[in-house]
């Protein structure tokens, strides 16, 4: 990190809410419960040449080295470091901090595992209201008679009602090739695929979620790189693991005194069952799509967040989504404040790490360092490659990274979910940007 960086930072210094733990509390066992805990918990003095720098090999290029400069200068051995006022990490969780798709995963379990269940009346609207008339009709024909409503659906042994429901995930068509959804799925809020799969949570207890959750998820980590999983009669990705690397990146900020968060678009009940376990992020320090919960029992309804209500289910934590629930949880924000940039650079994160378009807008927003991990995503690497103000970190896949793309991304006609021209941070336009060699 450059001292320009660490000056301008510390020029922004000003008053930002304590309320992460300290990885070592939770790598000792002792795990805080509480604010006052974890706030004290971050004031125990530690030994400078004590604190823990990355260690992990697989980092492109100087990405360690950068990283390092950053926990260095505002971590805990800075003399500016302030246990109540802690620099902020925002990390997306599926293909950021794993390998493959968590939410895939937990689908294709509930599928398999007879766990999603019947809508009332049978009418699938009553679990996405953006699916379309084809949809609910393919859905209706293939699962209304398996079960009464709120009942399980037999989709294990029926690959019929299984495959309507993977194809309007997966296909965001019916099995018969019509389109599955009312409009374009994807908006500056939300995906609504995405949704659907914690609105296929519908009608169970929270505390079973989570169950399910732990065990799609061991799962994956248990099944052999490359196996495969089918749902109906649809072959897909069957196995999942955690970046040996991002793991040891999240401990390392933790010990050295950065409050780290989850940022996802898989649904809150699912990764704050695992986060804590598999990385040391505590549930409340997991920030997903919150489904509201009524009667004990989960609902297809999500939380809203800024200008959008519960039970309106058009925003959910992706894109500019993750920015307004940041805002909301992590900052606190008025909700007037909660879906824009923060204009004080302090109430922002300082790193941020995505590897998608979901991420765009969070990962933007962070003020010194942004990592991009490389699926060729078009946003994001084109922000990544233009690399404004010298602040992103390029980085391949540390597991099976994708072949190197020899083409130009098209960065200067690629629109945004709006419709409008991509733009960096400063809302200037990009040229075309080639990956470097790796």
């Amino acid at each position: 990190m450059s001292k320009h960086d660490l000056a301008t930072y510390r020029g922004w210094r000003g008053s930002r809410m304590a309320t992460a733990a300290l990885a070592a509390a939770a790598l000792t066992g002792c795990v805080a419960t509480g604010d006052d805990d974890r706030v004290a918990a971050a004031t125990e003095p530690t030994a400078r040449h004590e604190l823990p720098t990355l260690t992990a090999t697989g980092w492109f290029g100087d990405n360690r080295e950068r990283i390092d400069a950053m926990i260095t200068a505002l971590g805990r051995r800075s003399p500016t470091w302030d246990a109540h006022d802690r620099p902020v990490v925002t990390l997306d969780w599926d293909n950021t901090v794993t390998k493959n798709d968590t939410g895939d995963r937990f689908t294709f379990w509930m599928i398999n595992h007879d766990k999603v269940l019947q809508p009332a009346a049978g009418d699938w609207a009553n679990v996405s209201p953006h699916l379309s008339d084809a949809a609910r009709a393919a859905l209706a024909a293939a699962c209304g008679a398996l079960a009464q409503p709120g009942q399980p659906l037999p989709t294990s042994t029926h690959p019929a009602c299984a495959n309507e429901i993977y194809a309007a995930y997966i296909n965001e068509k019916t099995v018969a090739g019509l389109p599955a959804w009312r409009y374009a799925t994807v908006t500056p809020y939300a995906n609504y695929t995405y949704q659907l799969t914690a609105q296929i949570m519908a009608g169970h207890k929270p505390r079973d979620i989570r169950r399910f959750a732990r065990a799609a998820i061991a799962e994956g980590l248990a099944a052999p790189e490359g196996a495969t999983t089918t749902v109906g009669t649809y072959v897909d990705n069957g196995w999942i693991r955690i970046y040996d690397q991002v793991r040891e990146l999240i401990a390392v900020l933790q010990a050295n005194g950065f409050d780290v968060w989850i940022v996802t678009a898989s649904p809150q009940l699912v990764i704050e069952a695992v986060a804590d376990d598999l990385v040391g992020v505590e549930p409340d320090h997991v920030i997903g799509i919150r489904q509201l919960v009524r009667h004990g029992r989960v609902t297809a309804d999500t939380a809203g967040c800024g200008p959008i209500a519960d039970g309106a289910n058009t925003m959910i934590t992706f894109d500019e989504g993750k920015r307004c629930w940041i805002n909301k949880v992590v900052y606190r924000e008025p909700v007037e404040a909660q879906l824009p940039v923060n204009p004080d650079p302090t109430r922002r994160a300082v790193f941020a790490a995505g590897d998608s378009d979901t991420d765009i807008a969070f990962v933007k927003d962070a003020t010194v360092l942004k990592l991009a991990i490389n699926r060729a995503k078009v946003q994001l690497m084109c922000n990544a490659l233009s690399n404004y103000d010298d602040r992103w970190l390029f980085q391949p896949m540390f597991i099976n990274p994708r072949a190197r793309r020899t083409s130009a991304y098209p960065c200067s006609t690629t629109r945004d979910a709006r419709g409008d021209l991509i733009v960096d941070e400063a809302g200037q336009p990009m040229a075309d940007q080639f990956e470097p060699l790796y």
